[in-house]
């Protein structure tokens, strides 16, 4: 009798688990670009008021990711042509949330994977997020259609 009951909670965890994927499989999607919260924040907290622009600056990237990891650290030249080629139009920001200062960055923007890249207009709403390796012809695509050009 215990055999048969063990054999009944898995299955129904097994159950339960594929029906809150199939619920939350859809959530946040817009054209291709899935997250589990809304693409634009109501209200930017304290913590990330530095990551938003200067005056001068029309956008921020922030990159949280890890100087470890491997799509990391390939993400590291890209954001540095970034940040000399749009120099006073976007503000570059990295935060290491492999480090006790970073983890309060991953838990703010509620990244679920390393390395996430997230565009912040003036106000702190988020206007993009991608998680993974992104290409430097993908950022400046983003860019673009914020009207911002090199």
């Amino acid at each position: 009798m215990a055999k048969a009951t063990k054999i009944f909670l898995v299955i129904g965890v097994i159950v339960l688990g594929a029906f809150m994927l199939q619920r939350n499989s859809n959530k946040g999607c817009t054209n291709g670009v899935c997250s589990s919260f809304p693409a634009a924040r109501a209200e930017t907290a304290d913590l990330l008021k530095a990551d938003l622009p200067d005056k001068a600056e029309q956008i921020s990237f922030v990159e949280l990711g890890s100087v470890n990891c491997i799509p990391c650290k390939q993400m590291q030249p890209i954001i540095e042509e970034i940040e000399k080629e749009y120099i006073g139009k976007v503000k570059v920001v990295f935060h290491d949330v492999w480090t006790e200062e970073g983890k309060k960055y991953g838990n703010e923007y509620h990244i679920r994977v390393i390395p996430t890249q997230v565009f912040l207009d003036k106000t702190g709403k988020e206007i993009f997020r991608h998680e993974g390796f992104f290409p430097k012809v993908e950022i400046e695509k983003i860019l673009n259609n914020a009207g911002i050009s090199k």
